[in-house]
């Protein structure tokens, strides 16, 4: 009785459905990002407003940096304590519930991100963190 000698198919994957709906998918987006800039383009007298705040949720939190040296950076600015104060002032008249990210360097004195936090204090920010990295695992 003779066996089959065939040599067995080898599985293959078919790209070309899945590339289709790639391309198709990359042109809707391509397409859909046009029409937020044809909505700027009308020419509109916007109304004003005296008191108005956001209608959206609370924003990304604020990011402190204290460097070795104690210099201090806010929105990538060099900043006083007095100008932070003011800043932070801003922000909690603004959204009540912001917080605030210290970044401090490990190798900075303790006293310049105390004074971070104290200014973050007066001016009634509650919610502060201090930022760190975990030490790696030997």
């Amino acid at each position: 009785m003779p066996l089959k000698t065939e040599p067995l198919e080898e599985p293959t994957l078919n790209l070309a459905s899945m590339l289709d709906i790639v391309m198709l998918l990359l042109m809707f987006f391509m397409i859909g990002t046009q029409f937020k800039n044809q909505e700027r383009e009308y020419k509109i007298q916007l109304p004003t407003v005296s008191d108005a705040k956001a209608l959206s949720g609370q924003p990304d939190e604020l990011v402190v940096n204290v460097s070795r040296d104690g210099v201090i950076t806010l929105n990538s600015r060099q900043i006083s304590i007095a100008e932070l104060e003011q800043e932070l002032a801003k922000a909690i008249q603004n959204f009540p519930a912001q917080s605030v990210l210290i970044r401090g360097d490990g190798a900075s004195p303790y006293q310049n991100v105390m004074e971070v936090m104290s200014a973050a204090k007066k001016v009634g920010v509650r919610n502060v963190s201090l930022a760190h990295q975990p030490r790696s695992q030997r």
